[in-house]
């Protein structure tokens, strides 16, 4: 197949739109040539280019098809219809029988033919978030000016222009040339194709995989810290924007001043990180080093000095700005600051954040005796939790609230549970992030989380489809993960209460005695939904979380998780899984018969149990009368015990025993025994959520 490669070089593109106009391209190369069926595609992006590589087919063949239209005697408007919509006209039809008939000739189309045509369109229409005009009156716009179109098939130009009418689209057209490193290689020259074109651009300083360049920051700044005895604070993030700003990745370790080490460690990496695409270090005992690393997009021929002499000279004025804020903030408790946020909004619909505080104050009290923490000190913490919003420096950096909050905390001699928990309360922030574990912790990042998801249900805020712009679904999985991951299975502690209490503020704040009652239950419902997406992301068995609680809508989540372990324990075992089978057996006939004249439900009548088979599985629907008390006392094994007890009769039961007897009664008593199967075990779990 015929190699085709296409290339756009332009002026720099932002590092965050690097990724996706590769993933564009691909989709709309694979759109424009679908008939040339593309394959082994290949997309490359960096700085100054984005390209793409594949093989695609020499062209289109000639075709002909055959279009049936109206009736001969159909009125004239019909033909008239078909031949607009098949762009023909009248000469070209032919009666066949009692139909018009088109036929349509189609001429091969080479490959090349075929690309000229679709690129200069697709082009004009690719989806760039932001994008410019330069120069003259072209229409003709790109994230930041356009330069060159290289355009190959088998190593030869394919000619085409970005004319459009009167626009000159910036006279650009395309060719086989692109250019290296726009400081070591300055200058246009020729490729051949995707693997001449990468490797002329190595020999010219580029490195054209984004991968490659991420591996090369990762290997170099470890490099340069190892050789001092440090390492590099991991951050994804960062390399990969890094990545998308250099064309030739050159590390290079700053040192910071001595004056700027007693700043706190986060401060430092938020700045360098923000104001910088700095990387942080840590000494071996995890301490902020007096370095950090950077990458340079050339090799200065003094080995950096000078460049590393310049990006220490502007980080000291970074840190100095960072000093002036901490330096402020420090000169003012935190507890200060807590009246002001009555005049900080949260939402137009949910008040200050001075409300919120309140709120949170209210909530966390009686949440803190649920998970063994002191109610006053949570109370504190959640006062003083959103003081940090007005301090200098989260102005500066949003990122680090939470975290001076600890910090300004502790200056003022505050508990240091109670430093710890406002810098906490906002975990975990990502999938990523660490859970609370301190109790007090616990209590204000559950209360923050819980107002949070109540108070945008109430207001008709909730997530719809793709969308969560107040991260509810973040706020959801954080409880969840807090719940989980700290194995609260000793401190336990229902939801749904806590939710109901939650609305409690609202509705005094609009002087209603209650607010929705079953808004509680929805946020629960949102809960659970949430935590099943959480299992299957993991593998685990959420489809039978989801018979669990179907079964009853339990709103302590270790309970549930519990329960849905308890029952996968049993379905995974032989007797199980062949009770799950009679199971939906039962369910698929009692279905059936209950369309032709059901409901069956009701209980058997054991004077109508004439086979052995029907008697014994009576007795052992008998013997799980206590199953609903194992599971109220939480005595899964022994309920899952009495469960698989069901295996054998059942089994037994459906082999020798005619569901469907002829006699009126029997077959009605048969069925109320099946019904009475189906509600037994539907009082653990609804086992028709269980997936094959």
């Amino acid at each position: 197949m015929p190699a085709f490669f296409l290339e756009l070089f332009s002026e720099e593109i932002p590092a965050r739109m690097q990724a996706r106009a590769a993933e564009d391209l691909s989709r709309l190369i694979g759109e424009a040539l679908a008939p040339l069926s593309p394959k082994n595609v290949r997309t490359f992006h960096g700085p100054r280019r984005i390209a793409l590589a594949a093989d695609v087919s020499a062209g289109v063949a000639a075709a002909s098809t055959i279009e049936r239209g109206p009736r001969a005697s159909a009125p004239e408007q019909a033909l008239t219809g078909f031949l607009r919509k098949h762009n023909a006209s009248r000469e070209q039809l032919r009666q066949e029988g009692d139909y018009w008939v088109l036929e349509k000739s189609a001429a091969a189309v080479p490959a090349a033919t075929l690309i000229a045509e679709a690129v200069p369109a697709l082009l004009r229409r690719f989806p760039w978030p932001k994008s410019m005009r330069w120069g003259g009156s072209s229409n003709f716009t790109w994230v930041r000016p356009l330069r060159r179109i290289t355009c190959l098939l088998d190593g030869a130009v394919v000619p085409f222009d970005l004319r459009d009418g009167a626009d000159d689209g910036h006279g650009l057209s395309s060719s086989n040339l692109t250019e290296g490193h726009r400081f070591h290689a300055p200058g246009a020259f020729t490729v051949t194709g995707v693997d001449d074109w990468a490797a002329q651009l190595a020999e010219r300083h580029v490195l054209v995989d984004a991968e490659a360049r991420k591996q090369a920051i990762r290997a170099g700044i470890t490099l340069l810290a190892t050789e001092k005895g440090l390492t590099i604070v991991d951050d994804p993030g960062l390399v990969d924007e890094v990545a998308g700003l250099v064309e030739r990745p050159v590390p290079l370790l700053g040192r910071i001043a001595d004056e700027h080490m007693d700043l706190p460690a986060e401060v430092m990496q938020v700045s360098m990180r923000v104001n910088q695409r700095y990387f942080a270090l840590r000494t071996a005992d995890n301490a902020a080093a007096p370095y950090f690393a950077f990458v340079a997009n050339v090799a200065a021929e003094d080995g950096g000095a000078t460049i590393i002499a310049g990006n220490e000279r502007v980080l000291r004025a970074r840190f100095a700005d960072a000093r002036h804020f901490w330096d402020l903030d420090r000169k003012a408790r935190l507890e200060s600051r807590v009246p002001r946020l009555d005049h900080v909004t949260y939402h137009a619909k949910l008040g200050s954040q001075g409300d919120r505080v309140v709120r949170l104050r209210r909530l966390a009290e009686i949440i803190a005796p649920l998970v063994g923490a002191g109610p006053a000190l949570a109370a504190r913490a959640a006062e003083l939790a959103k003081a940090d919003l007005l301090s200098g420096m989260v102005g500066e950096f949003p990122e680090l609230q939470g975290v001076m909050g600890r910090y300004y905390a502790l200056h003022d001699n505050e508990d240091p549970l109670v430093a710890d928990a406002i810098r906490d309360h906002y975990a975990p922030r990502g999938q990523s992030d660490a859970i609370p574990t301190a109790p007090v912790s616990i209590a204000v990042a559950l209360a923050d989380k819980i107002d949070q998801l109540v108070g945008f249900f109430a207001i008709g805020a909730k997530p719809t489809g793709s969308g969560d712009p107040y991260a509810l679904r973040r706020a959801a999985l954080g409880i969840i993960r807090i719940i989980r991951e700290n194995k609260l299975r000793t401190l336990r502690f229902s939801l749904v209460p806590l939710f109901a209490a939650a609305q409690i503020p609202y509705a005094e704040a609009v002087g209603k005695p209650a607010m929705d009652p079953g808004l509680a239950q929805e946020v629960m419902n949102f809960l659970a939904d949430r935590l099943l997406v959480q299992l299957r992301t993991e593998g685990s068995r959420h489809d039978v979380l989801s018979a669990v609680f179907a079964a009853g809508a339990d709103d302590d989540i270790a309970r549930l998780l519990a329960k849905a372990d308890a029952v996968a324990a049993l379905l995974a075992s032989k007797d199980g899984a062949d009770l799950l089978t009679a199971y939906r057996r039962a369910a698929n006939i009692l279905r059936i018969e209950d369309r032709k004249d059901g409901p069956h439900a009701a209980d058997p009548d054991p004077a109508l149990l004439q086979e052995a088979e029907e008697v014994d599985l009576n007795h052992a629907l008998d013997s799980m009368h206590d199953v609903t008390d194992l599971l109220a006392r939480e005595d899964y094994a022994t309920a899952m015990s009495r469960m698989s007890r069901l295996r054998a009769p059942l089994d037994a039961f459906f082999e020798r025993v005619t569901v469907n007897a002829t006699e009126p009664e029997l077959r009605r008593n048969r069925l109320f025994l099946l019904h009475r199967v189906r509600s037994a075990m539907d009082r653990v779990a609804d086992f028709s959520r269980i997936e094959s």
